[in-house]
């Protein structure tokens, strides 16, 4: 088993002519984009070699961001020291566990260069043999051991060779000087290769970032079982995709040696057809970088696009809803079904390869702008403009629907979008992240509001067959969110029942006393875990399952912990915030308490819509118990007042218009809505 190291090598570094022993090798391997993901926002190249120690997320916490040490004989320099400051990290990631594992199943450890030596090593630091680079390792050497690990350090040594200037910046390496560079590393593995004796499998991994932005690297796999195609793992479920901490794993797996439940990896496998021209190889894997590279320069634009989209609504509605004007109103309406649009739209972008443009921020822009208009459009032209929630609906069915044909065939627009995830952070790469979970679960509970709603003005308080499509909501909402080959979102259905629990006892006139929601959430936490443990007997169960397994073992405990301080950070990202306090000042101050004007626009919205105080209820319960149970903390809420938000006042605002301008002025109620009203 061999492991080739070269930290910071892109799939756009291999060419035909500079690098023909990798260009030769992309032909014959299965290959993937490589996310290198640690700890921090960029991984080091010693970070990347700790990780694959100790097959989780690891990081130098004390020291420069450079080369790792040479060893002293066989020994790494400092890593007891490495190894305490890990384990102590909210990962309690275990250095050394690559090392003992192999030791364990009576294997030799061969380590050539600096970081193989840290990436080898065993819990005290020590690889069996070692070797300072691959000019100076004996033929006869590449046969000892059962794992080789080879460092071909040449591509990020150009950058830490480049230095820094005056004033702390890396100074740039041109493109000649990458390529001269990357055309080193190639010879290396050249000699590697021909050195290898035949018939060894061997992982080739970019495994770390350049000093710079994080992006994508180079995987490859060849030997037994590995068929020139994409790579996948199932921490990825990605065709073209795989991890770091997979490394770990696969090279276990490779020498038939137990994983250790602290490696948290799984092993790469062919998975797709891959072409059998190099060139379409090297550039969809290339083209995979551009897009989360591309996406990761327009990400704080687009917020502040979107947070000042939301602003300029609520200042346009608040100047509308007090001056009586219908032309006003007309026009606040349309902006809320805008407003309320543009995350979907956002996500729709993506079905066009915008990132490929010679423009992509007027191409993206223009993508989006476009998928506002067309939703918009489809909200105030049909029969449905003429209800109080009947626009709403159709924005909030189109949020819903498009993102649960996403999900349900393969996450094409969440990846890389404005509002979905990325490989590049690796927070999430299959099912429903929490961000576009919180837009989807919103959308269908507006839209199933919406639908009850309707049932209720035509049938009168015969509410069995509207709350029996409530029901049929929080189903599919479990069923689409909880599928582990669907959304496999486990937070998410966690927050789903009690939501839908609120929107079912309100929408019946039912008080929501402890007891009841209590014996509801017992029933849902058994469903909850009966779910999990049924994902956990699968051969590739998803992270519903692997809790069960953390559950069994101990180790939820950590788990949960961990989650829970990364709930509390958020609270610090001003952006979410700021997105809540207006979402949440614009409903009281200008819809549920107006200083002036003659009534509370969204009470007036309840009187002629039975079903919309439940539903914003339900909407608002599931958010912040997704918020509560989830990382992502304060984003949930906050993606989900983008869109309930400017539904409500689109509702709002058709109700005032029904009401007319002779409508009689009404005194302000000084009681809070009750649960109970239907």
């Amino acid at each position: 088993m061999l492991l080739i190291g070269v930290p910071g090598l892109r799939w756009s570094d291999i060419r035909r002519t500079g690098t023909p022993n990798l260009w030769n090798l992309t032909g014959q391997a299965a290959v993937g984009a490589l996310s290198v993901k640690t700890v921090a926002g960029h991984t080091c190249p010693i970070d990347g070699w700790l990780t694959v120690s100790a097959g989780q997320r690891s990081q130098l916490r004390h020291g420069s961001c450079g080369l790792p040490p040479a060893p002293t004989g066989t020994t790494v320099p400092g890593f007891p020291g490495m190894r305490e400051d890990n384990a102590n990290s909210k990962y309690g990631s275990k250095l050394g566990i690559l090392g003992d594992a192999v030791h364990g199943a009576k294997g030799c450890t061969l380590a050539i260069g600096p970081g193989a030596a840290v990436g080898a090593a065993d819990r005290t630091g020590r690889v069996d043999q070692y070797f300072p680079s691959v000019d100076k390792t004996p033929a006869d050497a590449w046969a000892h051991c059962a794992l080789t690990v080879a460092d071909v350090d040449d591509v990020v040594r150009a950058y830490i060779d480049a230095g820094v200037d005056v004033d702390g910046h890396q100074v740039r390496v041109t493109p000649k000087d990458r390529a001269t560079a990357a055309s080193a590393a190639d010879a290396q593995v050249g000699r590697i290769l021909r050195a290898t004796p035949a018939g060894t499998t061997v992982l080739l991994a970019g495994l770390s970032d350049n000093t710079g932005s994080s992006r994508l690297h180079v995987a490859m796999a060849t030997g037994p079982g590995y068929t020139p195609r994409y790579l996948t793992a199932n921490s990825t479920r990605t065709v073209g995709l795989v991890t770091l901490t997979d490394v770990t794993s696969t090279i276990l797996h490779t020498l038939g040696v137990a994983q250790p439940k602290d490696a948290v990896g799984s092993p790469w496998r062919p998975d797709g057809r891959k072409s059998a021209s190099v060139s379409r190889v090297v550039h969809a894997m290339a083209d995979r970088d551009t897009h989360a590279r591309i996406y990761s320069r327009f990400v704080f634009p687009f917020y502040m696009v979107l947070i000042a989209a939301q602003l300029a609504l609520y200042a346009f509605a608040t100047v509308a809803l007090r001056r009586k004007s219908d032309r006003r109103l007309a026009a606040t309406k349309v902006l809320a079904l805008a407003a309320g649009a543009l995350p979907v739209a956002s996500f729709l972008a993506n079905a066009v390869p915008w990132w490929r443009s010679g423009q992509p921020a007027l191409t993206l822009a223009l993508l989006i702008l476009a998928g506002v208009v067309v939703i918009t459009a489809a909200a105030v032209a049909g029969p449905w403009r003429r209800s109080v929630t009947g626009p709403g609906a159709v924005v909030a069915g189109a949020t819903a629907l498009f993102l649960s044909m996403d999900v349900m065939t393969g996450n094409h627009l969440q990846n890389c979008s404005m509002l979905g995830y990325t490989p590049v952070v690796a927070g999430r790469f299959y099912g429903f992240g929490n961000t576009t979970y919180a837009l989807w679960v919103t959308g269908l509970i507006i839209a199933t509001g919406a639908l009850a709603g309707l049932l209720i003005a035509r049938r009168g308080d015969r509410r069995l067959l509207p709350l029996a499509v409530v029901v049929a909501g929080g189903l599919i909402a479990l069923l689409i969110d909880g599928g582990p080959m669907w959304g496999a979102d486990f937070g998410g259905i966690i927050s789903v029942i009690p939501g839908f629990t609120v929107f079912a006892f309100m929408l019946a006139g039912r008080r929501v006393r402890p007891t009841r929601v209590i014996a509801v959430l017992a029933a849902g936490a058994v469903l909850i875990l009966g779910i999990s443990f049924l994902d956990s007997l699968r051969a590739n169960p998803t992270h519903i399952g692997e809790f069960w397994n953390q559950l069994t073992s101990g180790d939820a405990g950590k788990v949960v912990y961990r989650k829970f301080l990364g709930m509390v950070g958020t609270f610090g990202n001003w952006k979410l915030s700021v997105i809540i306090v207006l979402g949440v000042g614009f409903l009281f101050f200008a819809l549920l308490r107006p200083l002036t004007w003659r009534a509370a626009a969204l009470h007036m919205a309840y009187e002629r819509a039975p079903a919309l105080r439940a539903t914003l209820a339900a909407a608002l319960v599931t958010t912040v118990v997704g918020m509560l149970v989830n990382d992502s903390g304060v984003a949930i809420p906050a993606m989900a007042f983008t869109v309930a938000v400017p539904l409500a006042l689109a509702a709002s605002v058709r109700a005032l218009e029904l009401a007319g301008p002779e409508a009689p002025p009404r005194p302000e109620r000084s009681e809070e809505p009750s649960a109970s009203t239907g």
